[in-house]
């Protein structure tokens, strides 16, 4: 009889959706589960590791990185080629511990002041109306995906980097290299013009690596992955050093830590790739799923669209719903039993937050889109030390496009099937048709 976990862990499963009844057949024998890591398309042989897909367990091993660590072997499940890109990736915020993530994450929240924090809320109001206006201008079908969603984190991120607007193409690229690097429609992505662009971009977009002969992209987690990345991020940093501007990376170059350190130029980088590409993709495939969900539930979709007033509150849901980031990894520091599972120091252990967030056990009937849900203690922004910095312009996002997109519109249905992303960690959306009545 074959492994039943072994189709959560093929990329492939995710391009026909979720498998949510596999996922409750196994959470009737227990909260934990072995997962073999055999070689698949574009995805080495691994270990294997424990997948957790219960909340309160979840919740735990988030919560102690004292036990479960982000910087032993990183955040993702497949392990780093070499012991240098391990190294790489542990000087990026998303795979470090306390107190060297506390350190950085003190500094990004220093910097989102209230008067950057309002700036910021009052430019997503205007872009969301912005890309509703194109969006109606044109034939009365688009793709939501491409369209629609990925505009507004594009802009609202250049807004908090202070990248020109010419620019910003280079975000969806970035993106796409790194999170669809198991789908051949994005692992090579280069839609970006550069003769459009900045002399910064034209700079970057000249290291821009090119498939190998066998059409592989060299893994976008390291430094030799981005070279394009990394140097725009170099260069812009340079430039808003020497002349800072009102964006939120401006303000973080110039904090201090308490014993007046500063960012150095590689966590600079670092935080830039964070923001650029993980900043990005999360609402970009969150706000598409919450489409789908809302087309999926045309009755929510009409309470919306008749009270606008619940939409600030449906928005949790619809992530919830949705749960664009799939899985999180971490290692065991050190033996020990989560769940009446024995673990071994070095183990991987992945928690499964599209698991958690259908737990029956705190959300009841939690396979319904409920928009009034409350209490609604999901993990779709994980939780504990690394709960995510962005996760209040994820939501103020999602309510000003949904409430310009349904209150600007009569009627909303599915123009032909959505094309998902083939990847085991981001429930990603590549196209969504669409069709409306204005």
């Amino acid at each position: 009889m074959a492994n039943p976990t072994a189709a959560l862990h093929d990329p492939d499963t995710y391009t026909h959706g979720v498998p949510f009844e596999l996922i409750e057949q196994l959470r009737a024998s227990g909260p934990v589960h072995w997962v073999d890591e055999p070689a698949l398309p574009g995805l080495p042989e691994g270990s294997g590791y424990h997948l957790v897909i219960d909340h309160a367990p979840v919740t735990e091993v988030v919560r102690d990185p004292a036990t479960y660590s982000s910087a032993l072997g990183g955040t993702q499940i497949r392990d780093p080629a070499t012991p240098r890109d391990l190294d790489y990736v542990r000087r990026m915020m998303l795979n470090m511990d306390p107190p060297e993530h506390t350190r950085l994450r003190k500094l990004i929240a220093a910097s989102f002041t209230p008067r950057a924090v309002r700036a910021l809320e009052e430019r997503i109001s205007g872009h969301a109306k912005g890309i509703v206006d194109r969006m109606l201008d044109g034939p009365r079908e688009c793709d939501f995906a491409k369209d629609v969603a990925a505009d507004l984190p594009l802009l609202t991120l250049a807004d908090i980097l202070g990248v020109p607007a010419q620019d910003r193409g280079l975000m969806f690229d970035w993106s796409n290299r790194v999170i669809g690097f198991l789908d051949a429609d994005y692992a090579s992505s280069a839609s970006f013009d550069a003769g459009q662009g900045t002399s910064l971009a034209r700079e970057a977009v000249a290291l821009r690596p090119s498939p190998d002969a066998d059409g592989r992209m060299p893994d976008p987690r390291g430094r030799d992955g981005m070279p394009d990345l990394y140097r725009y991020a170099h260069l812009l940093g340079d430039a808003k050093r020497a002349d800072p501007g009102d964006d939120v990376m401006s303000i973080l170059l110039a904090q201090r830590t308490d014993d007046g350190g500063e960012l150095s130029v590689e966590e600079f980088e670092n935080m830039f790739w964070l923001f650029a590409v993980a900043g990005n993709e999360t609402l970009r495939n969150g706000l598409p799923g919450a489409m789908i969900a809302l087309l999926s539930n045309p009755e929510a979709m009409a309470a919306l669209r008749n009270d606008p007033s619940l939409i600030p509150g449906a928005v949790d849901e619809l992530l919830r719903w949705w749960t664009p980031v799939m899985t999180f990894r971490r290692t065991a520091t050190c033996d020990t039993s989560l769940a009446g599972t024995s673990v071994r120091a070095g183990d991987k252990v992945v928690v499964s937050y599209l698991g958690a967030n259908r737990d029956p056990a705190v959300f009841e009937r939690p396979d319904e889109l409920l928009i009034g849900r409350k209490p609604n203690n999901h993990r779709v922004f994980g939780h504990g030390p690394h709960v995510c910095v962005g996760a209040h312009f994820a939501r103020v996002q999602m309510a000003h496009l949904f409430r310009e997109v349904l209150g600007r519109t009569r009627a909303i249905q599915l123009g032909g099937e959505p094309a998902l992303l083939r990847s085991n960690f981001q429930r990603g959306v590549k196209r969504l048709p669409i069709r409306w009545a204005a």
